[in-house]
């Protein structure tokens, strides 16, 4: 098993400018949206998973990243494509998504293209490998933390509004440059906060987002 193409740093670079630039361009325009960054991390835990030629979305416990739980995009191809065609293909799944809506048919798949524009998922780790073994032969990943797709959100990947509105003096074109660097461990932290203060050790522990991160992107 070998990785293929060497990982250059051209390829990191139209990953992530390709990212923030759909992140850029959502319609409504996002009032919360992060800049995405390279991690170094999260790239070698995608390269692990591709070069397994498993050719499907790995386990959850395979993706854990400093203690969080990564999204992920998987591609399969026959042939060597760009990672801007490849990130193309999950791009191609906005057709099928409407803000506030979600899905706009039955049987539709948009969890690509959600994880693409999810508000929070600022670090990102791509790996390609080769697996002559297979039917198709080249098995594209990224892994996105922190991770997308919370089902209770699909619909509204983002907050709509102005751009950077939640994030005034640290914007970058349209994208917020200010991240959480801490991660919540329930996702009712908002509601335990107004009830029981950050003081609560329960509070503390489990929602430390949402505790330390005042003006942060959570």
């Amino acid at each position: 098993i070998s990785s293929f193409p060497p990982f250059k740093f051209q390829n990191q670079k139209q990953i992530l400018e390709q990212h923030n630039e759909i992140r850029r361009s959502v319609h409504p325009t996002a009032r919360n949206m992060l800049k995405m960054v390279w991690s170094e991390k999260t790239a070698k835990n995608a390269q692990k998973w591709a070069d397994k030629c498993e050719m499907k979305i790995s386990p959850r416990d395979q993706r854990v990243i400093n203690g969080v739980t990564c999204g992920e995009n998987v591609l399969l191809s026959s042939y060597p494509r760009t990672w801007a065609e490849a990130i193309q293909v999950w791009y191609s799944q906005s057709s099928n998504f409407k803000y506030g809506h979600g899905a706009t048919a039955k049987n539709v798949n948009i969890e690509n293209y959600t994880q693409l524009i999810w508000y929070n998922s600022y670090q990102i780790g791509c790996a390609v490998a080769y697996c002559p073994k297979n039917q198709f032969n080249y098995f594209y990943v990224c892994q996105y933390c922190p991770p997308g797709n919370n089902a209770m959100q699909i619909a509204t990947p983002y907050k709509s509004g102005p751009k950077c509105a939640d994030c005034p003096g640290h914007c970058d074109r349209g994208l917020c440059t200010n991240p959480c660097k801490y991660q919540d461990f329930f996702g009712n932290c908002r509601n335990l906060k107004i009830l029981f203060s950050c003081n609560h050790s329960l509070v503390k522990e489990k929602c430390p987002a949402t505790c330390r991160c005042t003006t942060q992107i959570i």
